[in-house]
């Protein structure tokens, strides 16, 4: 199968470059840069120089390939309705081509489990809260996606846990340790029994491979390896690692310690992956995030140096 990947140098997309070239694969990946280019070359790949903004590069990646893998996302918090609106069109965009290509082609997006109702546990079949602006914009992608199932495309959603960990700056842990080096304190919130839900990258990387394989459209699929990992134990082992005070801040001071990411610093998302498990046979393996932590911050702090 050749896939067209969509934030193939990122984070989490060089994973998944990785994981499907491993299982024999071929995979166009779209790129900003000349330094990208030279990334998924050097990884086996190859590369289409372009971004989610330019719609017709993205119907040529898509025209050319069996299947779609979409992780690139705008990061303007400062308009985030307009990335989330980037985000549909360029959705838009790839699955009309595959739709209209025909056959058993493939779209999978990236949706994330901080789009599902706050302290309860969420599963696949659980809809985005529509109460919150934020969830609401940014889940608006799932219902595009889905609906391309309608036209035989093989539509399916992948949402990642706000702690998809690994080595280097990783979802929420790279803010939540920026902060922390930055104060010289680890903090939490309150009692800190706030949770995050978790997954290693690599075990992200196989779900997209697999629902780009096998998944039944119109699916939902969670990259969730832990439920839900208090925030006090996170701050704890952050701690720990750093030689550093932790601390609790009360609810009325977070803006003040935490500044843009007092969002995630006060978050309570719990999800579960029981059925992506059984629907796709995943198991995820990757060591735990409290696990991951001295490793996260080492890398982290030789980006810095």
């Amino acid at each position: 199968m050749r896939v067209f990947v969509t934030g193939s140098t990122g984070f989490i997309g060089s994973a998944v470059v990785k994981e499907l070239l491993s299982a024999g694969h071929k995979v166009l990946g779209l790129t900003r840069s000349d330094k990208g280019v030279e990334q998924l070359k050097s990884q086996g790949a190859e590369a289409l120089h372009g971004t989610i903004e330019d719609l017709e590069v993205l119907k040529k990646g898509a025209s050319e390939c069996d299947a779609v893998i979409h992780l690139a996302f705008v990061h303007n918090f400062d308009d985030f309705a307009g990335s989330c609106a980037t985000d549909r069109t360029a959705i838009t965009a790839m699955g009309s081509v595959l739709a209209a290509a025909g056959g058993d082609r493939a779209l999978v997006i990236t949706s994330g489990t901080m789009g599902l109702a706050r302290g309860k546990l969420g599963n696949e079949d659980n809809g985005v809260d529509m109460t919150n602006p934020m969830s609401a914009a940014r889940g608006a992608s799932e219902p595009v996606c889905l609906d391309f199932a309608k036209q035989g495309v093989r539509a399916s959603v992948v949402r990642l846990p706000p702690t998809t960990h690994g080595p280097g700056f990783s979802g929420f842990m790279g803010p939540f340790v920026t902060v922390a080096l930055q104060k010289g304190v680890s903090a939490y919130v309150g009692e800190g029994q706030n949770r995050w839900c978790a997954g290693h990258r690599d075990d992200a990387a196989k779900l997209y491979r697999l629902a780009v394989e096998k998944a039944k459209p119109g699916s939902i699929f969670h990259a969730v390896a832990e439920e839900g990992v208090p925030m006090k134990d996170i701050a704890t082992e952050v701690g720990k690692q750093l030689n550093i005070p932790v601390v609790s801040i009360p609810p009325e001071k977070v803006g003040d310690h935490f500044g843009w990411f007092q969002f995630g610093a006060m978050a309570d998302n719990v999800a579960s992956s029981v059925k992506t498990r059984e629907r796709l046979g995943w198991t995820p393996t990757g060591v735990t995030v409290i696990e991951d932590v001295p490793l996260i911050i080492d890398i982290m702090k030789s980006q810095a140096a």
